[in-house]
């Protein structure tokens, strides 16, 4: 059960509200939407950003679930559409079309009420000395499509499904280069193991510290190998570093495959009490990565009052 003090109705948005404003004065958890892709791909489609040029319609319905379901917060169907990526993956599709057009989109599905993060992640290579990529071409490739989301309308930026904290910091760098928003930023995790780890083996204290310093408006943890149970421990290491806001946005479930399909089977009930242990733990945003859906961002909204 959620904590009597959780159940205050969070701060609805008003046209005077910013989203900064928001996270620094919200009481009550910040409710971000659940996975994209997965949802894509039950109907049909192939995951991916270029589905907000190709097939435009079905992520604004997305979207607008997740809406319904009671989110605070709408992410950008843009993960990996940078410059870097879509060239080295052969993917054909403009940067800045694609870019304005995920803005638009969300925005449209959040209306007036809510708010929409341009989403930025890997650019899919290694930085030297183990990649051919400097930051400052990573950089840069994260500011071009941090501006085209804002010229898209986005309220803020996250950055997240980060495994090199190197990387992270320049696209949270790139991000505040761009505009006076809020940058949100999250790495994937392997294991709670010596302080938690992510691929690359960054901690989580070290990662927390490091986007703090940065500017990041808040950090946390997302995707990777872990349940929500277990993202609740990264939360807490982060939250003892660290003074900012923490977010997690766990899987539903740990991976599996299943007929040559990857499956999260985590409910949407046991997912909500999953991240219960996450904002035990301290987590003041909270949402879902691969394989959630609306009905776990529901049975969330419903655990904590806002629906």
């Amino acid at each position: 059960m959620i904590e009597k003090n959780l159940l205050v109705a969070l701060p609805r948005r008003t046209p005077k509200m910013k989203l900064a404003e928001l996270i620094a004065t919200a009481t009550t958890p910040i409710l971000i939407d659940g996975a994209m892709g997965t949802q894509l791909a039950l109907a049909g489609l192939d995951m991916g950003g270029q589905n907000c040029i190709q097939h435009p319609d079905e992520v604004l319905a997305v979207h607008k679930r997740y809406c319904e379901a009671g989110c605070d917060l709408l992410i950008t169907n843009t993960l990996t559409m940078n410059r870097i990526y879509l060239e080295t993956h052969n993917v054909n599709i403009d940067v800045k079309e694609v870019n304005l057009a995920g803005a638009r989109i969300a925005k449209n599905a959040a209306g007036e009420g809510r708010y929409v993060l341009g989403d930025i992640s890997s650019t899919g290579q290694l930085l030297e000395p183990y990649g051919e990529y400097t930051e400052d071409q990573c950089c840069e490739t994260f500011k071009e499509q941090a501006e085209f989301l804002l010229a898209g309308g986005v309220d803020g930026f996250i950055v997240e499904t980060m495994l090199d904290l190197r990387e992270a910091l320049c696209a949270v760098r790139a991000c505040r280069d761009v505009a006076d928003v809020p940058v949100l930023a999250s790495l994937s995790f392997n294991t709670t193991a010596n302080g938690g780890r992510t691929i690359m083996g960054n901690t989580a204290r070290e990662i927390a510290v490091a986007m703090a310093d940065a500017g990041a408006a808040a950090v946390g943890a997302n995707c990777g190998d872990l349940d929500p149970r277990e993202t609740a421990v990264i939360v807490s290491f982060m939250k003892q570093a660290v003074s900012i806001p923490i977010m997690a946005q766990p899987n539903a479930g740990k991976p599996r495959l299943a007929d040559g399909h990857t499956v999260f089977d985590l409910t949407p009930e046991d997912f909500a009490a999953g991240i219960q242990e996450c904002i035990t733990a301290g987590a003041s945003l909270v949402g879902g990565c691969c394989g959630t859906s609306p009905d776990h961002i529901r049975c969330i909204a419903k655990a904590i009052g806002k629906i």
